[in-house]
């Protein structure tokens, strides 16, 4: 009986996928779809097994695709190109490059893939990543699981020519779990797949690598970082932009040391933020306890301080990308108004879907015209602007 009902369930999925690919992202009728087809369906999977058919699904064309063109004051610069929207998606969904053009499609602004590692790696035992549902949260403790550099450059070789003024592509950099020379890591995904790029990220920030927070430290970051900025200028001009992602975990004096080390060694920006170790006590679901990093909604305000914190120790010189716990336009706009050039989710995303794109651009829009802004840009950093006046 569960068997034939599963398999009842499967093809009204089937049915549901195939009829989406014909629809609007933002359209009412694919946001009923997704609401009482698809996402029922998925919640009947553990949490990996969704995950991968999400990309799959991204990566087979069975996605639908914004129709309507972004409004107008979404338009932003981000290291020199123009984009649609500030709003992307975090490296951990798409861990290989085998669905950038379909998550693009859906209206990201950006897609972020990785962390890859040089070489191929499995990640940590399963199960390794469980939902929270009643925080809208998740814990995962993948482990970097990468096809290494080798497969992901094929995959991302393979993508047809990008359209002027499609969202952009991010390459997120890891090392291997038993390396002994991160920064040779690091170097070598530079070389592997910085071509491939339209900006590189070197993750020292995921708590599942044993050992690799440590890089945050003044003096190895320090050693990491020149390595690794002399790869990027190495690369045919013009090299793609160099970001730092980092932890939310971090001290006052952690915090201005990235930030004194990141304007020094030449960083065009920061991802901000990776998840966190901490478990604020209003964790309600049962996987509370589950090791790993935790991130969705409760680590919303953690990341929106330590955006406004590294905005103010980098005086505004480098362009920030603000991450955790976006699941709404409000969330967004807040880490705008704290300092963040753009923003990513990951997250929300297991919880609303696709539709969530169209929803957190249609709201971030609408409280930007509402604050008298006529583009992001005018609104990034307003808080502290406010408070200090402009540095720049």
């Amino acid at each position: 009986m569960l068997g034939r009902a599963l398999a009842g369930t499967a093809t009204a999925t089937a049915a549901a996928v195939a009829a989406s690919t014909q629809l609007d992202v933002g359209g009412e009728a694919y946001s009923t779809l997704y609401s009482t087809a698809v996402a029922p369906a998925l919640r009947l999977l553990d949490a990996e097994t969704a995950h991968r058919a999400g990309v799959f699904a991204a990566a087979h064309g069975l996605l639908p695709r914004a129709k309507t063109a972004d409004d107008a004051v979404l338009r932003t610069t981000l290291f020199g190109r123009s984009v649609p929207n500030p709003v992307g998606l975090a490296a951990g969904f798409d861990k290989h490059g085998e669905a950038v053009d379909g998550l693009l499609g859906i209206g990201f602004g950006l897609v972020e893939i990785g962390s890859v590692t040089p070489k191929p790696q499995p990640g940590n035992a399963k199960p390794r990543v469980f939902r929270l549902p009643e925080d809208r949260a998740v814990i995962n403790r993948y482990g970097f699981n990468s096809v290494g550099h080798a497969d992901a450059a094929e995959l991302l070789r393979a993508r047809p020519a990008a359209a002027p003024g499609a969202g952009l592509l991010g390459v997120n950099l890891g090392k291997n779990k038993t390396s002994d020379d991160a920064a040779a890591d690091y170097v070598a995904g530079v070389r592997a797949l910085g071509g491939f790029a339209d900006y590189l990220v070197v993750n020292v920030s995921s708590p599942n690598t044993p050992g690799l927070r440590a890089l945050q430290r003044r003096d190895d970051l320090k050693q990491l970082l020149r390595a690794v900025r002399t790869a990027v200028d190495a690369l045919p001009s013009p090299p793609p932009p160099l970001l730092l992602k980092i932890a939310p975990d971090l001290s006052a004096a952690e915090k201005a040391d990235i930030a004194a080390v990141a304007l020094g060694e030449r960083v065009d920006g920061l991802i901000v933020s990776n998840t966190t170790i901490s478990r604020p006590p209003t964790l309600a679901a049962a996987a509370k306890t589950e090791g790993g990093g935790l991130s969705g909604a409760p680590l919303r305000d953690l990341a929106t301080e330590t955006v406004r914190d590294m905005y103010a120790l980098t005086r505004g010189k480098l362009t920030i990308v603000g991450a955790g716990g976006v699941g709404s336009g409000r969330d967004a706009y807040d880490k705008i108004r704290a300092g963040a050039s753009a923003v990513q989710l990951y997250t929300a995303l297991v919880y609303d879907g696709p539709p969530l794109v169209p929803r957190i651009k249609s709201e971030l829009a609408a409280l930007l015209k509402a604050d008298g802004f006529a583009s992001v840009a005018d609104a990034v950093g307003a808080d502290s602007k406010a408070k200090k006046g402009r540095w720049f």
